[in-house]
């Protein structure tokens, strides 16, 4: 009997250890895979070299600018990855029987989708669920969730890939082109996309940091206009306040300056080239829908917009 307790005992660090060992490996950094894990980069470093310590070779090639599973590394992680999975599994399968589910859910979102959702989705979650936790990266740049180690994500619909569980998450959006009174007082306003070269413009920026173009469709016609203006953001939040200072246009998503539409601070232009498309749409890999706490979020997602069943896209 004391030995098994033993044996108990001494596995604890074990597991810890390779949880680092695939964070690190997911992540390629010591400082992102401690983010990850909510510990210090210093705590995790001594689980790896325990690790390697324990088994008496390296797990990684450590360099001041990169970190890469060994040889060693790669073929003990392929053999340990299945049993840290069914453990993973076997975990969820007891939160099942908890009367609340428990655990942190890592989230990726761009900014404006985690700030459309955070009073109807986040903040209700939380208070419903007291015992989950999310850690939420609200990042512009397309990432691939899998393999930075989230177990969710909210984008554009057109932005979801093709192999993950789609949960729509809100209406369809329009992106409208926008202008202070006082900016379009000194200037005749645009009837047509290709008026807007003729225009001071709030340029927007794509995530690979080069300026995007804004779009515009009508009766089947696309166009794809490169405006020019003196300021380039890559924030709407920022752009509708140039906006409103009248710095010129801005091609933002409608519900973000509906109250300045409403109390007249903004006004619509090009209204009829800017159709409506669909909007946002939590996403995630098919294996995880078997977590309680994601199934939780899920959940209270379609009882907020209505949005029915998940589907693989």
């Amino acid at each position: 009997m004391h030995g098994s307790v033993n044996q108990i005992e001494q596995s604890e660090p074990v597991f810890s250890e390779l949880r680092a060992l695939v964070a690190v490996s997911t992540h390629r950094s010591f400082r992102r895979a401690a983010t990850e894990l909510g510990v210090a980069p210093s705590t995790l470093s001594h689980a790896v070299a325990s690790l390697e310590e324990r088994l008496g070779v390296k797990m990684f090639h450590r360099t001041t600018r990169s970190v890469s599973l060994s040889e060693a590394g790669e073929r003990f992680l392929e053999r340990v990855r299945p049993a840290l999975d069914q453990l993973a599994e076997a975990m969820e399968t007891a939160n099942d029987f908890r009367a609340t589910p428990r655990g942190t859910l890592r989230i990726n979102a761009s900014a404006f989708a985690m700030q459309k959702l955070m009073e109807p989705v986040v903040l209700p979650f939380l208070a419903r669920y007291p015992e989950m936790r999310l850690d939420i990266v609200a990042d512009d740049k397309l990432v691939d969730i899998v393999a930075g180690g989230f177990d969710a994500g909210v984008r554009l619909a057109e932005a979801v890939p093709a192999d993950m569980v789609s949960v729509p998450c809100g209406a369809p959006m329009r992106w409208i082109v926008v202008g202070a009174p006082a900016y379009l007082a000194k200037r005749k306003r645009p009837r047509h996309p290709t008026d807007l070269l003729q225009h001071t413009c709030i340029r927007s920026r794509m995530p690979s940091r080069a300026p995007s173009p804004w779009w515009f469709e009508k009766d089947g016609k696309q166009l794809e206009i490169a405006v020019d203006g003196p300021l380039t953001l890559d924030s709407s939040m920022l752009m509708t306040s140039a906006a409103l200072g009248g710095v010129g246009l801005a091609w933002v998503p409608d519900w973000m300056v509906q109250p300045h539409l409403d109390s007249g601070a903004l006004v619509s232009v090009l209204g009829n080239w800017t159709p409506a498309f669909p909007g946002l749409c939590f996403y995630y890999p098919p294996h995880r829908h078997s977590a309680a706490g994601l199934r939780a979020l899920v959940a209270l997602i379609r009882e907020r917009f209505g949005s029915g069943a998940a589907r693989v896209r």
